[in-house]
């Protein structure tokens, strides 16, 4: 057991953990790009997530440019 362990492990955190980032690029970048919207990307990026165009839709949003606010 302790074999498969040694080899199994190197090779499958790797890919687990980039693939775990790659998931949440969407919200990685909204938050690093400090959106008003990043709790709603974190939401639409774990419910829709898993479909490419959901993702998409995500990653979309969280690159887009913030619409200023007028503060009256």
């Amino acid at each position: 057991m302790h074999l498969f362990a040694f080899f199994f492990f190197p090779i499958f955190f790797p890919f687990f953990g980039f693939g775990f980032l790659f998931y949440f690029l969407p919200t990685i970048l909204a938050f690093a790009r400090n959106k008003r919207d990043t709790t709603a990307i974190l939401v639409l990026n774990i419910l829709l997530g898993w479909t490419v165009i959901g993702w998409v839709i995500a990653l979309v949003w969280a690159l887009k440019q913030d619409v200023p606010v007028a503060v009256r």
